[in-house]
């Protein structure tokens, strides 16, 4: 269940109908692999609402708040403002056979191509996965492509496996928020890859719920790790824009309880859904809102990132890897705290 279906708020804005990236008609899709007693990784796969990415490349633009982090392709998407491919997680050692991969889908679909840069961002789910086994192949980004709809699952599945969060189980989030601008609704959604923080540091809505559940058991590691950040939104920005926005996304990521520690790689994209930069084109006729009009997507985007967070957590299931063991967050428990602050109503 979502932090909403448990009667808790996070931020102002409503949420949009599904509370996820699919609000927005992005497609997810995962691959989970779970093999032998030290295999649990995967890959997910964010596939834009356009029926080729390469042929109609979305705005889009980047925001390293830490640079401890390997995502592929953040380069060009500076330089050009657009994204020209669906963009992929998976874990840090593994993002170079996910990007070979992705670059063989994008040449079936474009014979004439010559040139792309494929989109994929990660983080290290080494404590419970065996990540020198190397055991994401090409054929599990496949997978995740076809696996791709609008109700996907999230928490301990496809890149979010092996994944652990405030030294609980992690995994994927997400979220969306609604937002009202001179007249129209605009849909800002964030989905996270959740691998990060100190248990101490886990706030849920102002609630300190790290630090009344840092005697449970399971804890390990010093709280080190990375997160992985997409914002999409069907406003129609420019890139620039947008590299505001992608920077909103770290309020909500602070607001949890992240610090950025050393050897932590927070990384965000955001791309807008709105309007596409067709390749073959030599002119193009853009519209976007005036930067006096973004204030509510700015709080849109920090909301829905800080509400995907919590919602890896509520979602991923107690996982043992590698020799070791990562709980799920102890949901009743973890609703009697948030009830004694006064913050968790009736769903």
């Amino acid at each position: 269940m979502k932090a909403p279906e448990l009667g808790i708020e996070i931020g102002l804005h409503p949420h949009g109908k599904r509370n996820s990236m699919a609000d927005l008609g992005v497609r997810v899709g995962h691959s989970t692999i779970i093999e032998g007693e030290d295999v649990r990784t995967g890959v997910t796969v964010l596939l834009p609402p356009v029926k080729n990415p390469y042929r109609e490349r979305l705005f889009a633009s980047t925001f390293v708040m830490n640079g401890f982090s390997k995502p592929i392709g953040f380069i060009q998407v500076e330089e050009l403002g657009y994204i020209e491919t669906p963009i992929a997680l998976t874990n840090t050692l593994s993002v170079y056979t996910v990007a070979n991969a992705m670059v063989k889908h994008m040449i079936k679909l474009n014979p004439e191509l010559r040139s792309v840069s494929p989109v994929v961002m990660e983080c290290n789910d080494s404590y419970l996965n065996n990540i020198r086994k190397l055991a994401v192949k090409e054929e599990h980004y496949s997978e995740a492509v076809k696996r791709a709809k609008l109700d996907f699952e999230e928490g301990s599945v496809g890149a979010g496996t092996g994944m652990s969060a405030f030294e609980f189980k992690g995994g994927i989030g997400s979220s969306s928020r609604v937002v009202e601008i001179g007249g129209e609704e605009y849909t800002v959604a964030s989905l996270v890859l959740a691998n990060f923080g100190r248990r101490e540091d886990l706030t849920v809505a102002g609630v300190p719920v790290g630090l009344e559940l840092r005697d449970y058991p399971g804890r390990g590691t010093s709280g080190r790790g990375s997160i992985s950040i997409v914002v999409a939104t069907d406003a129609p920005l420019t890139a620039r824009q947008l590299g505001r926005l992608a920077k909103r996304a770290v309020v909500g990521l602070a607001r949890t309880g992240g610090y950025a520690y050393h050897g932590s790689g927070d990384v965000v994209l955001a791309f807008s859904t709105a309007q596409t930069v067709p390749l073959d084109k030599e002119a193009h006729l853009l519209s976007f809102l005036p930067d006096n009009a973004l204030s509510r997507l700015f709080r849109a985007a920090a909301e829905a990132t800080e509400e995907a967070i919590i919602n890896a957590l509520l979602q991923a299931k107690t996982l043992e890897g590698n020799g070791h063991v990562r709980y799920a967050l102890p949901v009743e428990k973890f609703l009697g705290i948030m009830e004694r602050y006064g913050r968790a109503g009736k769903a």
